[in-house]
């Protein structure tokens, strides 16, 4: 079992930045591939960037690339997420996942995650 706590969230004008952190208890989340996702209302969750077990490969989606860094430090079990020039489409509840199937890779499904936080709302407004 391993229970996963997003914080950081919070309201930004467009243009500024958050970071968001998930912090990991129980099983050892830092061992294994971590991600972050999105959900907009009315809208699918969406993966937002992926990291590996000792943080050498990161993925992103495309609409983030280049404004979001993806980060972990094993030794606090807690993943990052740094948001800059934030725009109002990025407006969601982020949830940090970790995927206890994979060391050296990151999915980008959300069905391929095993547990997942609670979520921390994140509002751009413009």
């Amino acid at each position: 079992q391993v229970q996963l706590v997003e914080s950081g969230g919070g309201l930004v004008q467009a243009g500024g930045s958050l970071r968001l952190s998930c912090t990991a208890s129980g099983r050892t989340a830092a061992s294994y591939a971590m991600a972050w996702f999105r959900q907009a209302p009315g809208k699918e969750r969406e993966f937002v960037g992926g990291i590996t077990r000792f943080g050498g490969i990161t993925s992103y989606a495309d609409s983030v690339k280049g404004r979001f860094t993806i980060s972990r430090d094993n030794a606090k079990n807690t993943v990052y997420l740094q948001m800059n020039s934030l725009k109002p489409e990025d407006t969601a509840v982020y949830y940090c996942a970790v995927d206890f199937s994979r060391l050296h890779s990151t999915g980008r499904g959300p069905n391929e995650y095993d547990y997942w936080g609670q979520g921390t709302q994140v509002t751009v407004s413009s």
